[in-house]
């Protein structure tokens, strides 16, 4: 990890949701001088779940816009959190995360990747909608390597999950969308917290094609600028006469 702020050898704990399932026996500065070595033991038969997998990070108090996270580390003091994947390759080494992760593996959901031409304003912890209830959270986000479009990985929590579809439509609900039209002035917003932080939101457009089968975990999709050009009509086969 790049600090030790908060650790102590013989006294900082390591814990697996609240259990005590480790200890930090000593510290060390790299060679380098770039960051912290830190060297733990664990509980008997813990090896079955230190894999090349499994995370580690330092629990302390932080605050940002999107989450307030290590609020009881004021009182009990600073822990090493673990996110124990028993499926990979045994490890004995693992680079700490710098900031905890929004879903861990035993978290029942499933991850889709949406591809925009831009991020917007949407951020790692921006709320993912559906019908303006929030069901998941935007997690990561990367430049493709041609730098030509965004990949954001969106969770979507159980048993929310099963609504993403196949042919599920997924728009940018970020800030104020308004529209003059002949009724007058159209407002639509998801909520406060999407015009702060970003949103995304998606549904299931029957009207437009028959219901697909249920999403797969990685699934990729579309993320369309507005519900308007989410609703348009897209043809699969198209033909160009002169």
């Amino acid at each position: 990890c790049r600090s030790a702020t908060g650790l102590q050898a013989e006294r900082t704990q390591v814990k697996f949701k609240d259990v005590e399932v480790g200890q930090v026996t000593r510290m060390a500065v790299s060679p380098d001088l770039t960051h912290v070595l830190v060297k733990a033991r664990l509980l008997a038969d813990s090896e079955r779940y230190l894999t090349d997998k499994t995370r580690f990070w330092v629990a302390r108090p932080r605050v940002s816009t999107t989450q307030v996270t290590g609020l009881e580390t004021l009182f009990s003091g600073a822990y090493i959190a673990i996110d124990p994947v028993p499926e990979g390759n045994p490890a004995r080494e693992f680079v700490g995360l710098d900031n905890p992760p929004l879903v861990t593996t035993s978290d029942p959901g499933k991850h889709f990747v949406l591809r925009a031409n831009t991020l917007g304003s949407l951020n790692v912890g921006s709320p993912v909608f559906y019908r303006s209830i929030q069901v998941g959270q935007v997690v990561s986000y990367d430049l493709d390597g041609d730098g030509q479009a965004v990949s954001i990985r969106v969770f979507v929590s159980a048993p929310y999950e099963r609504l993403v579809l196949t042919n599920t439509r997924f728009w940018n609900a970020s800030g104020l969308d308004m529209r003059l039209t002949s009724d007058g002035i159209q407002v639509d917003t998801r909520s406060l917290l999407s015009i702060i932080i970003g949103g995304v939101a998606f549904d299931n457009i029957r009207s437009l094609e028959d219901e697909g089968p249920p999403a797969e975990d990685n699934d990729k999709f579309p993320l369309y600028a507005s519900h308007e050009k989410a609703r348009e009509i897209t043809y699969s086969n198209k033909a160009s006469y002169l």
